[in-house]
This record gives structure tokens, sequence and C-alpha cells, in this order.
């Protein structure tokens, strides 16, 4: 009988010490193997009215237009960037990103090596080459396609909300606003931008400046012009005889086209450089861009 109990005890005990060890076991799986939760998606719709697959929360950001990085450092979405193109050059931070290559010709093998969570583009023009590349690694693409100051502040509130920096960018917006009211109404005059001087560029009627150039109490002599940004003969330029020429200051864009030298802008001096990168990029500093053409009209 006793051998008995001992024997029922010690198959009692053996049942015990099993229990523990399968309860040990599964506790040892459950602390180096936690049940990883699914990623949670949205879905937001471009510039161009597509349907994109972002992450909740993004944290990885690849901008292959100088005018988005602005945005998006500006928005404070700045640490967001892993990749950035060779002409994004503001604000200095944007020089330290690591470069994937031009915005017309990005490198996509070091985009992909990036392992962005979207990736940002200004035109569709770039969309056919890299897209399907991109979408097979599990990559967004949003296309941000801003065509006038109100675009302008339109995406950058969309920034703000994709990035999770919706604050930030509602002060920004809102500051930006105040500042274009400011811009006083005037006598207007008429204006040339001189993008480029040989060969004569200028601006057509696509193109957001043309908004920027009338908000600053102006009127582009070249509004009606088909395009964004035409060529002009000589001819045709030193026909509008404008009141005031403004040049997009580069080392080869400093002087007036010869076109101009009978233009009442030149004979009475009135004429102006401003900065190439803030009349170009359609992001927050286009209402700097803004604030100095007002100032040269004011002289």
């Amino acid at each position: 009988m006793r051998i008995a109990e001992l024997g029922e005890r010690n198959h009692g005990r053996s049942r015990l010490l099993i229990v523990i060890i399968f309860a040990t076991f599964l506790g040892a799986c459950s602390t180096t193997s936690p049940r990883t939760a699914e990623p949670v998606f949205r879905i937001v719709q471009d510039d161009l009215g597509r349907s994109v697959k972002l992450p909740e929360r993004v944290s990885r950001v690849v901008s292959l237009a100088p005018s988005l990085t602005e945005s998006i450092y500006a928005v404070g979405a700045g640490d967001r960037l892993v990749g950035v193109t060779t002409y994004c050059n503001f604000p200095e931070a944007a020089k330290a990103v690591e470069k994937v290559g031009d915005t017309q010709t990005p490198n996509i093998e070091r985009i992909v090596a990036l392992k962005p969570d979207v990736v940002f583009v200004s035109t569709a023009s770039q969309l056919e080459a890299f897209m399907r590349t991109l979408d097979q690694q599990g990559i967004a693409v949003y296309v941000m396609d801003s065509k006038s100051l109100a675009e302008v502040i339109d995406d950058l509130r969309t920034l703000g909300r994709i990035l999770g920096t919706e604050k930030p960018a509602e002060l920004l917006t809102v500051g930006l606003k105040e500042r274009i009211r400011a811009i006083g109404r005037k006598e207007s005059r008429r204006v040339f931008i001189q993008i480029s001087n040989e060969p004569l560029f200028t601006i057509g009627k696509d193109s957001f400046l043309t908004e920027v150039v009338e908000k600053a109490g102006g009127e582009s002599v070249t509004k009606d012009v088909p395009s964004g940004y035409p060529k002009l003969s000589k001819e045709t330029a030193s026909a509008t005889n404008p009141e005031v020429l403004i040049l997009s200051d580069s080392e080869d864009n400093r002087e007036p086209n010869a076109a101009f030298k009978n233009s009442e802008a030149v004979k009475n001096g009135r004429v102006y450089r401003i900065d190439p990168d803030i009349i170009s990029r359609p992001g927050p500093r286009l209402v700097d861009a803004l604030e100095q053409i007002a100032g040269f009209l004011d002289k």
C-alpha cells in the first residue's frame, strides 16, 4: 500500500513538472516572439486624383522636387526625409540628406534601397518611368502639382495631414495667407519676367508666376502667351514694351535681353533681379517672391 501511494505521489509530481515546463516554454515564446500588430494603412488621393495607400505613420520619405523638399521642412517633417534630389538646396539641412539623382532622372535602385514609405513627386511626367518598379517594392508614389498660390497652401496642409504635423502646417498656412492679404493693391504696371537671356524665355498663361505678378499689383505682358514658359523672338519681346523688367538672377541672366533696350523699363531704370529658386518652386517661399515683386512695383 505504501509503495502504491508513493508511486501515485511520484506520478502526480511528474504531471506537475510537465505542466510547469510547458507553461515556462509558452512564457518564453510569448516573451521572445510577441505577436506583431498588423500595420495600419489609409487611402489618400493625390493631386491627380490617384488613390495612394500609405501607412498610418509615415516615417521615411523621399522627395523628388526642391519645392516639395522645402515644403516638407516647412511643415515640420524634415526629419522624415531620407532622400532628396541634387537640386534640393534649401533649407541648409537638405544639403546633408542622401541624394537620389536629379528631378527628371532619379536613381531607382537608390530609392528602393532607402525603403521609403512614400516618394513625393511634383509632376506626372516622372511617374511612368519608375511607378511600376516602386509599386512592386511596396513603395507609394504621391503626386503634388501646385499651380497657384491657393494650391500651394492646400498642399502644405495636405503634407501636414500625411506626415502627422497638422498643427505646424496650419500655423504655417495661416501665416502665409496673412502675408498674401497684406499685399496692398496699387496701380497696375506692365511686367516682363525674363527667365533666361539667350534664348529668351519668359512666363506664359500656364505659369503660376502669372498669378503671382497679378497679386503683386502688376500685369504680365505675356499672360496670354500659350504654355508655362514660352520662348520669344526679339521682335515679339520688344513689342511688349514692359514698364518693369524682372530678371531671374542667374550667371547668364544678369542683364536685360537686347530686345528691351528701348523699353520703358530700361529707360527708367526699373530693372530688378530676383532669386531664381523662389520664383521657380511652388512652395512656401513663393510668398517671398510675391512680396519682393510687390516691392519692385512700389518703387
